[in-house]
């Protein structure tokens, strides 16, 4: 059996929408989330060509500047039309002020520019828990869905407006944080919808303490 996580985790963001989300998710376990941010920790280049690979240079930089285990998020929207971008580049999209309307208003462009009207699209999410002794684990999750124009609700963050999730009516950008993480800890069989939550329940399975429900 992997060993549970107990005490204290660094979550490595810098990201206030990112770490509130982690924050939520971990709740339910008694888990203590510290964020980078409030370490006073550097963020490190990111120079992974995965999504697996940036999570991990983030978790490690984080767990050996602590101490402490560290769990980091490298997520990103991939537009079937545009070849997958901004994928990887999704965060650099918005620039170095974060701007998501710009980047969601780029996305449109690069779709207008290609004359597509395919507006498929997918979140991904590959979560890294390190620890300070150098391992590591990887939990991944995906969600498909389409693109709208123009972007819808005020909720969430990032490309959330612009992202309505397979079977669903609302984007991301309209529904609340547990809408968007979907997971019912009461069930025996969590559908949780979000990439980032999706990630979470594997993560969750593997190395949170058990809670008094079905998982």
């Amino acid at each position: 059996m992997p060993p549970r996580l107990t005490g204290r985790v660094v979550i490595a963001t810098h990201n206030p929408g990112k770490l509130r989300e982690m924050r939520e998710l971990l709740a339910p376990f008694g888990v203590e989330a510290v964020s980078a941010g409030e370490l006073g920790l550097p963020e490190p280049d990111e120079t992974g060509t995965t999504y697996a690979e940036n999570a991990a240079i983030k978790a490690h930089a984080a767990a050996r500047a602590s101490g402490l285990p560290a769990l980091a998020d490298d997520s990103g929207v991939a537009v079937a039309a545009l070849d997958g971008a901004p994928g990887l580049f999704s965060a650099r999209w918005a620039g170095p002020g974060k701007d998501f309307a710009a980047a969601m208003a780029r996305i449109e462009r690069e779709l207008a520019r290609r004359g597509s009207t395919d507006r498929r699209a997918h979140f991904v999410s590959a979560l890294v828990l390190a620890w300070p002794d150098g391992g590591e684990d990887l939990f991944e999750g995906r969600v498909f869905g389409t693109l709208v124009h123009p972007p819808r609700g005020t909720l969430g963050f990032g490309y959330d407006p612009m992202f309505q999730p397979d079977g669903y009516q609302a984007t991301f950008g309209e529904m609340t944080s547990s809408e968007k993480h979907g997971i019912d800890w009461a069930s025996s069989d969590p559908q949780p919808l979000s990439h980032r939550a999706r990630a979470f329940l594997a993560f969750a399975r593997h190395r949170l303490p058990v809670l008094n429900v079905n998982m």
